[in-house]
Order: structure tokens, then C-alpha cells, then sequence
């Protein structure tokens, strides 16, 4: 497995959406009750009890032709809540998180873009035997580089991990898709993992009963298992999830497409061939037949609704009808605006046959107190040490700016507190970036301020 220095754009995005939000392990729910504080989830208890119904619905298979429509304003949580319930939902169920901006500036079709993005909320869970890694992990590095759009910033392009069996251990050194799906999973030191070589996963199977043992949890959502004996690289039943779309790419490079094109002039296109989509259907019916094969629908997350035009609300609308389609969830911060591409106002910028068809969540925004405790988790899912009173001091900022601006304060402040040679976070420190980079509100009085100074 030699690792892979090409860094790809969809690799990028998936690996910026995983960091905003790694720290939701679902929605925080005791039966149809929200805890205050829970999987990550802060706040919002009508929301996520909401959410939690959505997904009691899913799993009972009576949300069939519904989708979700999540409204609220800035920074309240909305994609958090989107999250939250593709991970109640399950294990391997995939979470598509989509711009509308997006959909008009691909260069393929609107049609074709969004058939790609339900395919890609499809996942097929895939029973084989193969030759698969399986141990506990007992070391992981994670190897990183600059990002290649921001240098300075640093993305994951491989990793070193060690694991053992009660009888062997192996370091492997894997590349970057391996260390996006180690982020994605949640892989640390003390969970029980299978690699496959073959087909470039990773997959957490529970964790290690010792690893339970050393960090005392009183209660886990894991899956607690016992060390596996035996060789490390061993044959064994590989149940690994794979998109439709994955499986669409991967039929139509067999296909030879790629080869014509190169060979013979033919435009190459990302669009992909119906028939190519025909016979992954087939082949996935044949598995399914088989018992080798389950189908998990997942969650089309799609942020800036209001920027959706009538032709994309039509499609999506016809999708909701048909016999497998992901669970579609709307977000938005709008009010009334115009439905894009006609002179019609409705809610939402959404037309109203398709609003009649979701059930809509609201959210709010976050009370001081739970401002100040979700920065406390970013805090720690960053590694970041702050004091308590500097901590209330940025719990103040984000109460009269926004959650956001809060938290993008913190990896500042904890730079300039290492360069004043202290391992904690103080009012000194977040007082020092809060005067250099300032808030929406601050910006606009600023331009405000010189405004006669720019260009007309």
C-alpha cells in the first residue's frame, strides 16, 4: 500500500466538512428525550427530538416520500442536526452534504449532477471473504501536508498504524484515502479494525475490551469486542459499505470508456453512461439475491435551499417518489425570497407542492450557556487548553457576535498563547485576536466608516 502524495479536490472538501463537524456521534437522545449535552450535540432540544422522530419514521420504513426541511439562522446547528441523523441511522450509512451553489457550477448537466449525488447517498453493504488486517490498534500517526489551495493549513495524506492480535502485530503505512476514512470512523488507539489492501478500506469494528478497561467508560455506544487471536493478515468475511456512484465509476472504467477516449478523440465526459447505471443495478439485484449484499439508503444533506431552481426542485421531487431514494434534508435561513429561475415568492424560496411534502424543523439561536459548552468540545476535539476565564471571555464574543466567529478565534488565540510560551489559552491571548480580526457586524461598520473612500 504505498501511499498516494496526489491530493484530490473531492478528497479536500470531504476532509474540511469531517473537521467541522467530527465531534457529532449522533443526536444526543435518551428513547424520544434529548440530553442537554450528548454525542456532541449541544442545545436544540426541540430540534433534535424533532430529528430523533425523523429517524424512529426512517427506521419503521414510513417516511416514504417525505423529506426534512431544516430552518434556522446562522450557526444554529443545521448541518450538525443533518449529521446527527445520518449517525443515528446506523453504521455505514453515507452523509452527502451539498451547497446548492454547487449544482450550477458543475460542468455536466443538473440532471446528471444530481442523479450522482443520490447514487452517492446509496450505499451497498458487500459480504466477502477476503484476505483483510485485523487487530487492535495500538499505535496511529497521522502524516499531513500543507493544504494545496492553503498552505497553511495542514490535511491528512497518509498515515502509519500499528495492530496486533494477541499473538502478532504489524505497521502498516497507508495513504490518504485510508487516513480520511480513519478521520471519518473515528480510528484511535484501542478499537478493533480490518484493513482491506485490495480495495483501499478501513473499517472500525468496535472497540478493544482492554481499551474500555484503561478509559473507564461507564457507558459506550461502541461495540465492545475481545482481541482477535491469530495471524495479523489472515482470510475473513470483509463486510464493507460502497456506493452506487462508486460502483457507477468503477463499471464504467471497466467499461474501457477511458481508453476510447484516449485512443480514438472522443470527448472525454464525467457524466456517466445509463447503461453503465443498468448494470450495477443488475449486479447489485444479483447480490441482494444471493444474501451477500444489503442496500442502506443514507442522508442527502443540502445546505442554501433557497438557491435550488424549479427544474432542480422538480427533479428532486419526482426522486422522493421513487422506490429507493436516500432521505433528502433541506436547509435554509431564508425567508420568504423568490423560487430561483421564476417570478413566484414562497416560503423558503421553495414551491409549495414540495414544502406540503416535509416536515420542517426549526432551530434556534444557541443561550450562553451553550455557546460556552460547544466551545468547550471544539476546544478538546482541537487540542486546544484554555483557562476558565478566557473561556467566559469568548463565550461573551460569541454571545454578541456569532458561535462561529467564537470559534474561529480559538486556533489563533492558542498560537499566540505558544508564542507567549504557555500551553493555555488567556483573556490576554483571545483579547489580542479579537482586536486583529474582527466580526461581520465590526466589518460592515468599518466599511461604513470609509466608505467615500472606494471606488463608485
Amino acid at each position: 500500500m504505498s501511499r498516494v502524495k496526489e491530493i484530490s479536490s473531492e478528497s479536500i472538501r470531504e476532509w474540511e466538512r469531517i473537521s467541522a463537524h467530527s465531534h457529532i456521534t449522533g443526536l444526543g437522545l435518551e428513547g424520544l428525550k434529548a440530553k442537554p449535552v450528548a454525542d456532541g450535540m449541544v442545545g436544540q432540544i426541540e430540534a433534535r427530538e424533532a430529528a430523533g422522530l425523523v429517524v424512529r419514521l426512517i427506521k419503521l420504513g414510513k417516511f416514504g416520500g417525505r423529506a426534512v426541511l431544516i430552518v434556522g439562522p446562522v450557526g444554529s446547528g443545521k448541518t450538525a442536526l443533518g449529521i446527527g441523523i445520518a449517525k443515528e441511522l446506523g453504521k455505514d450509512v453515507p452523509f452527502v452534504h451539498l451547497s446548492a451553489s454547487e449544482i450550477f457550477s458543475t460542468d455536466i448537466r443538473k440532471t446528471e449532477f444530481l442523479t450522482q449525488v443520490l447514487r452517492k447517498a446509496i450505499a451497498a453493504r458487500i459480504h466477502e471473504i477476503r484476505k483483510v488486517y485485523e487487530g487492535v490498534v495500538k499505535e496511529l500517526e497521522i502524516e499531513k501536508a500543507p493544504h494545496p489551495y492553503n498552505p497553511y493549513q495542514q490535511i491528512p495524506i497518509g498515515a502509519r498504524i500499528k495492530i496486533a492480535t494477541k499473538d502478532q502485530s504489524k505497521t502498516l503505512k497507508v495513504d490518504q484515502s485510508f487516513a480520511i476514512q480513519i478521520y471519518q470512523q473515528g480510528i484511535e488507539v484501542g478499537d478493533i479494525v480490518q484493513i482491506d489492501p485490495e480495495l483501499g478500506r478501513i473499517v472500525k469494528l468496535g472497540k478493544s475490551e482492554e481499551a474500555l478497561k484503561e478509559k473507564g467508560y461507564d457507558i459506550t455506544r461502541e461495540v465492545i469486542l475481545p482481541i482477535p487471536t491469530g495471524e495479523v493478515f489472515k482470510e475473513k468475511e470483509f463486510i464493507y459499505p460502497v456506493t452506487l456512484h462508486a460502483l457507477d465509476l468503477a463499471f464504467a472504467r471497466e467499461s474501457g470508456s477511458d481508453i476510447f477516449s484516449l485512443f480514438f478523440g472522443a470527448k472525454e465526459t464525467k457524466e456517466i453512461d445509463p447503461e453503465i447505471r443498468k448494470q450495477v443495478d443488475e449486479y447489485i439485484k444479483e447480490l441482494v439475491k444471493e444474501g451477500k449484499c444489503e442496500l442502506i439508503p443514507g442522508v442527502v444533506f443540502i445546505d442554501e435551499a433557497s438557491m435550488l431552481d424549479i427544474e432542480t426542485f422538480a427533479f428532486l421531487n419526482r426522486a422522493m417518489e421513487q422506490e429507493l431514494c436516500p432521505i433528502l434534508i433541506f436547509a435554509t435561513n431564508r425567508g420568504i425570497t423568490k423560487i430561483r429561475g421564476t417570478d413566484i415568492e414562497a416560503p423558503h424560496g421553495i414551491p409549495l407542492d414540495l414544502l406540503d411534502r416535509l416536515l420542517i424543523i426549526t432551530t434556534k439561536p444557541y443561550t450562553k450557556d451553550e455557546i460556552r459548552k460547544i466551545l468547550e468540545i471544539r476546544a478538546e476535539k482541537e487540542k486546544i487548553k484554555i483557562e476558565k476565564d478566557a473561556l467566559e471571555y469568548l463565550t461573551n464574543i460569541g454571545e454578541k457576535t456569532s458561535l462561529r466567529h467564537a470559534i474561529q478565534l480559538l486556533a489563533p488565540a492558542y498560537e499566540v498563547a505558544k508564542e507567549n510560551k504557555r500551553d493555555k489559552i488567556t483573556i490576554e491571548d483571545i483579547k489580542f485576536v479579537e482586536e486583529r480580526f474582527v466580526d461581520v457586524k465590526r466589518s460592515v461598520e468599518y466599511m461604513k466608516s470609509i466608505e467615500e473612500k472606494f471606488l463608485k
